[in-house]
């Protein structure tokens, strides 16, 4: 009899200590991440979601590198930057650059360039100092290769590597990239330079009124005077080279020196705000482009000598000739 009862009490310890083991297990796996998944790897091979659920959560762990963000492995916002990259910008944009050209394009046949009423005199007078043309020229060339290398960058894939495979697209966005990166500062430079040279010609006229009642008389083809620039000219300047100048240069600068603490959202919406504003200003520079060369007569030889004809003067810019001619003003 006390045999029995020893081996039911020694049954009943064996129990219990099951019991007690069974119910702090889960308790010693939670104290132990790294034995659990240890334990996780014996029974599901390669399941390895806790541990990417603690990688993608955004909390900075341990690294031995020291900068902004260096614990976080995977930013999950980066995907919403690459969809809008990827998708809106890129899909818009391209609408945008193809349009304006085309608008422009058919507008130039039917209308063809704005031609002198006049006949040319021979006399001439000094619109642009060469400092002005220099500043012009500086901020043209190099915006103009921006431009190029941009539109590539963000597009490349689209119409390069399509027809000269991927070796090409990889070894023009290298050099492109490496070209945007060092002209990009230049072009902020210039435009500096571009707004202290315009600026005090560019404020707001009383004639001002007139020429947008009347469109500049692109449409009609009539006579509108104005002073040393026109309204269209006035508005290139404010929203083309001021505003959207200083927004896509200082957004390039953000992305050019990540080395001043940006963290990789800051990043991220800079290249979203740089390429939208610079295909804007890529689409407005193309109106502007047009009108400089072959849409006015003479406006391009203008911005090349830094001279035009009496008749060229006073047909476009009447009020900015009769200043000169009365030695009121002249700039420069």
């Amino acid at each position: 009899m006390s045999t029995i009862l020893r081996r039911r009490s020694g049954f009943g310890l064996l129990l219990v200590l099951w019991l007690f083991m069974l119910g702090s297990g889960p308790a010693l796996a939670q104290a132990d991440p790294a034995a659990a998944q240890v334990e996780r790897q014996q029974a599901q091979p390669l399941n390895n979601a806790p541990v990417w659920r603690e990688v993608r959560s955004g909390e900075a762990h341990f690294t031995t590198v020291r900068g902004p963000e260096t614990g976080v492995l995977i930013q999950t916002e980066g995907q919403a930057w690459r969809q809008w990259r990827n998708g809106p910008v890129t899909f818009w944009g391209g609408v945008l650059l193809l349009v304006v050209p085309t608008a422009i394009g058919l507008f130039f046949a039917v209308k063809g360039a704005v031609k002198l009423h006049g006949a040319p005199t021979g006399r001439k007078l000094q619109r642009f100092s060469t400092f002005e043309r220099v500043v012009h020229w500086g901020t043209a060339i190099s915006f103009v290769v921006l431009g190029i290398t941009g539109v590539c960058i963000l597009f490349g894939k689209h119409f390069i590597e399509p027809i000269f495979g991927n070796a090409v697209l990889g070894g023009l966005l290298w050099a492109g990239k490496n070209v945007h990166n060092y002209v990009g500062p230049l072009f902020g430079v210039f435009t500096l330079l571009m707004i202290l040279a315009f600026l005090r010609d560019n404020v707001w006229q009383a004639i001002d009124s007139v020429w947008i009642r009347k469109a500049g008389g692109i449409a009609s083809g009539e006579h509108v005077p104005s002073g040393r620039f026109n309204f269209g000219e006035k508005t290139w300047f404010w929203i083309g080279v001021t505003f959207l100048g200083l927004i896509v240069a200082g957004s390039g600068l953000v992305m050019d020196f990540p080395n001043f603490g940006q963290t990789r959202a800051t990043m991220q919406l800079a290249n979203i705000i740089h390429g939208v504003g610079a295909i804007v200003l890529i689409a407005l520079s193309l109106g502007h482009i047009y009108m400089g060369t072959i849409g006015v007569e003479g406006a391009y030889q203008s911005m090349k000598t830094g001279y035009v004809d009496e008749t060229w003067a006073k047909e476009h810019h009447e009020f900015w000739y009769d200043e000169v001619k009365a030695g009121r003003s002249g700039h420069p």
